[in-house]
Order: structure tokens, then sequence, then C-alpha cells
């Protein structure tokens, strides 16, 4: 048995994050992943976005962290050569119906500290985006895109050049409280092992509430469920008919943002993501929803042909709303919150996770410098 000063659970783009920040602060760190990649399911299987911090209550931890995450993630990919683009965003009324949320909107985003939104007209947004069908838009210059792959391979770098090991094809199973910090058992590449760190950090994404139910001595109304949310995506094949991101207005009492068009640092254009829940990983995009595709795009772009839409790929989020539901805020818990010392466990990271992640990883920093 070694001792480390920090393990990290989950190397999606949280923990490599954790990983650099704990790493540069002067710990020894050890971030361990249960697959045989970074980033193999969230981290990976997303727009891609770069959030302004529009959408979430004012004074939330998605806000707060966006706002904070957003500026930071500018700064880190200027830092570190990660490809990336602020490329805007516009967010459209289609009706006259949905203007007042969309004032809501810019309200709610003004609230949170987000003060750079234009009011776009119709005449303006013909100008802006030709296709797009809306009656008054919002401007988000701050909205971007990311290479998300390159992100995170430039944060395991930070992670090890600071001293950061990294072991793949690595399961904790066991957690345990002892007298020097916490006692972790697993199996690694089909070998038993077992390792003693002062702090532990549950950044395991999708499976951190079923890593937290085996902490041993975390009581069970700290572990809130965690339900998955599959949203698919579709390409569009040949040129791009736009120049910007496009969103329509969000669905009420719906788990994501609406099926909204986002381009690549390639400038292809790919549509999602829908709304799905499951209980199994299945990343699978059935054909058939081309149709669905369809109809919920033509509201904004009437002109889609729908035969240039192409199977693309899909993501789950780790979502502590039901459905229905309103979305849940992120749920960080320090020792303050569960009481054991030197443990963090993150639940419900999903968007605005990756906007949010060097955020996320200065919160989760502070928290244990605090109890520790």
């Amino acid at each position: 048995m070694s001792d480390i000063d920090c393990l990290i659970i989950g190397a999606g783009v949280i923990g490599l994050a954790c990983a650099a920040q704990m790493a540069r602060a002067g710990n020894s760190v050890m971030l361990v992943e249960q697959e045989r990649r970074i980033g193999e399911h969230t981290s990976s299987r997303n727009s891609e976005v770069i959030h302004a911090g529009i959408y979430y209550p004012p004074g939330s931890l998605k806000a707060r962290l966006c706002v904070e995450g957003r500026d930071l993630l500018y700064a880190w990919c200027q830092a570190h050569g990660v490809n990336h683009r602020r490329i805007g965003k516009l967010l459209v009324a289609v009706t006259q119906a949905e203007v007042p949320a969309l004032e809501a909107l810019e309200s709610n985003a003004r609230h949170s500290g987000v003060d750079s939104l234009e009011v776009v007209s119709q005449a303006r947004l013909r100008e802006l985006e030709p296709a797009v069908a809306g009656v008054a838009a919002l401007f988000s210059p701050q909205t971007g895109i990311i290479d998300s792959h390159g992100y995170m391979e430039s944060l395991l770098a930070e992670a090890q050049r600071h001293g950061a090991d990294l072991a793949l094809d690595t399961r904790v199973e066991r957690l345990a409280p002892g007298a020097q910090g916490w006692e972790v058992e697993g199996v690694s590449c089909a070998e038993r092992f077992s390792i003693r760190a002062r702090t532990v950090i549950n950044a395991a994404g999708l499976f951190a509430s079923q890593l937290a139910a085996r902490v041993e001595g975390l009581a069970p109304g700290h572990v809130p469920a965690t339900h998955w949310c599959q949203g698919r995506y579709f390409g569009y094949s040949g040129r791009s008919p736009f120049s910007h991101l496009v969103y329509p207005m969000p669905e009420a009492n719906t788990a994501g943002l609406g099926v909204h068009a986002t381009l690549d640092l390639g400038g292809q254009v790919r549509f999602g993501p829908d709304v799905a829940w499951t209980e199994t990983l299945d990343y699978r995009v059935d054909e058939s929803l081309r149709e669905d595709f369809s109809h919920a795009i033509r509201r904004y772009f009437p002109a889609i042909d729908g035969q240039r839409l192409t199977v693309g790929y899909s993501g789950i989020r780790p979502k502590l709303s039901l459905p229905g539901q309103p979305a849940a805020d992120f749920n960080i818990q320090g020792p303050e919150a569960h009481g054991l010392p030197g443990l963090v466990n993150l639940y419900g990271i999903e968007s605005p996770g990756l906007t949010a992640s060097l955020a996320i990883a200065l919160h989760v920093l502070r928290l244990l410098e605090r109890t520790t």
C-alpha cells in the first residue's frame, strides 16, 4: 500500500481539470479511470460548446461556475494552444409568443453576470443568418466552440508535467476512511491494488452515485440518485447554412435546450441533442429519428433538406432531476457537507460542465484546503 496526497476517480474533463489543479498546487496525484481511454463518456460526447452562462438560475453553482469557467477556459485555450473559436450564438424566438421568454432569458443572464447579450431585430437576424426564421433573437458573442479532445489532452499533459500519474482500466471497489486518510482498493488491468490517499475526489460522472454508494461511512442521504439522459445528434452534409450557432427557445419542462445547430471547428453543422431517458449505456443513433429531427429543426430552419441529415453520435448526461422536473444544480459535496474529511463527491456534472471545468476544479481545491 503506497501513499499519495490525492486520488481522483474518473478521467473525464472534470477529473482531468482537478488533476491539473491539484498537481499544480503541489500535491502528489493519482488519476484513475475505469475505461481504457480518457473522456470516454459525457466529456467526449457533447456539443463542444463554450457556454456564456445564459440559462442557469442566478447564484446557482451552474451560473457562477459557468461564467468563471468560461473566462478561464478561453484563457487556457490561448495559453495551451487548444483549438477553439469564439463564434457567437443566436438564441431565436421563432414566434411572437416566444418573445417574453426570450426577454426573460436576457434578464436571467444579466443577473448571472452575463452582460454581453445583444438584442437582435428580425431584420438584423435576416442579415446575420438568412436561412433562420424568427421574429427576434439574442446574440451571445461570448459563446464559442472547442476541440474537447484536444482540451482534455492539454489538461492531462499539464497534470503529468506536475507529477500526476494516470492509471487506465482501473476500477475502485472500496473506499474506507482510515487513520491517515482514505484506504482504497480495486482492480487495475485485472490485478488487485490498494492505495492510501490523504484526499479523494469522486469525479466519476455517470457513475458518481454508484461509486459514492460504496464509500464506507457515507450516509445514504448524501448520495443523490443519478438519472441518465441520452442526447442524439445528426450531421448535415454539404455546405453549412449557418455561420453562428443557432438555438431555438428552450422547451418548457424538458431536460435539454432544444435541438439546436452547432458548428464544429471544420465548419460542418450538426443538430442536437434531443432528449431520451435511458438506463443503459447505449450510444447507437437510429436513422428512424431523422423525421423527428427534421420536424424540430424546420421551426427555425424552414429550408432544411431532411435527406442531408446524417446519423451522428450520442452522449449521456448524468442528471439529478427526473423527467418533467426543472434541471437540478450541480451537487458538489465537500467534507463540510457530509462530514467525512478529505472527500469531495461531484454529482450531476452535466452541461455546462465542460465550460465550467476549470472553475469546478478550483472550487474543489478550495473545499479541500478549507477542511484539511
